[in-house]
């Protein structure tokens, strides 16, 4: 029986290094003339009260000064969503990349994130395989399915999605910038009088670095 009382965790987000225009860390940025690299990394931080918080993400796009629309980054495998399981990420002590690319070097003013679906299993059964995968919670690649009953899987209800960093950074030429996020839990699910679950997503950007 899911427990009526609010439920917290912590995902902090770390962008490392380095870029190829892959997940993989390897060299220098190999875009075009005029160029630079930006990379977002997450990762998660302990929490005992679920089995598995699988988030879904189908889009991250910055905006340049520039520029009236976004610019979105890649997902790995250019997948159009990715989902990780937030606690696998932190059981595994490990980070995956919410998006990656190459922009044109300047100065941005926004990163957008758009969360598409998430769902929270409470139970002793942990998620088992890779952290994050390829696709939307459904039909995730790379990912083990989620936990079996006896968990109890509780859909989340997201409102909107949609979640506007305003923060200015600069990427230059040749370069590659690095951003930490942090995506608190304890402000974005709750639960709702009747019972039943809503996440709306509160991420902040802690740092943000070039190189």
């Amino acid at each position: 029986m899911v427990p009526k009382r609010r439920l917290s965790y912590l995902a902090s987000a770390a962008v490392v290094g380095c870029m190829a225009g892959a997940i993989g860390c390897g060299g220098s940025p190999s875009g075009p003339s005029g160029s630079g690299s930006l990379r977002v990394m997450l990762k998660d931080s302990p929490f005992h009260d679920a089995s598995a918080v699988l988030v879904t993400f189908n889009e991250v796009s910055v905006h340049q000064d520039t520029d009236a629309d976004f610019t979105p980054l890649k997902f790995a495998a250019d997948a159009t969503s990715r989902t990780c399981d937030l606690l696998r990420l932190q059981k595994d002590n490990a980070q995956d990349v919410l998006g990656i690319g190459t922009l044109d070097a300047g100065h941005y003013t926004q990163v957008r994130l758009l969360v598409s679906d998430a769902k929270l299993y409470l139970g002793d059964q942990p998620s088992t395989g890779d952290a994050c995968g390829p696709g939307d919670i459904a039909h995730v690649t790379g990912l083990v399915p989620p936990p079996t009953p006896p968990d109890t899987v509780v859909p989340l209800t997201i409102p909107s999605g949609e979640v506007k960093l305003n923060r200015e950074f600069d990427v230059p030429e040749g370069g590659t910038t690095s951003m930490s996020l942090d995506f608190d839990g304890d402000h974005s699910i709750i639960q709702t009088g009747n019972g039943s679950y809503m996440m709306k997503p509160v991420i902040a950007v802690v740092s943000v670095s070039s190189h």
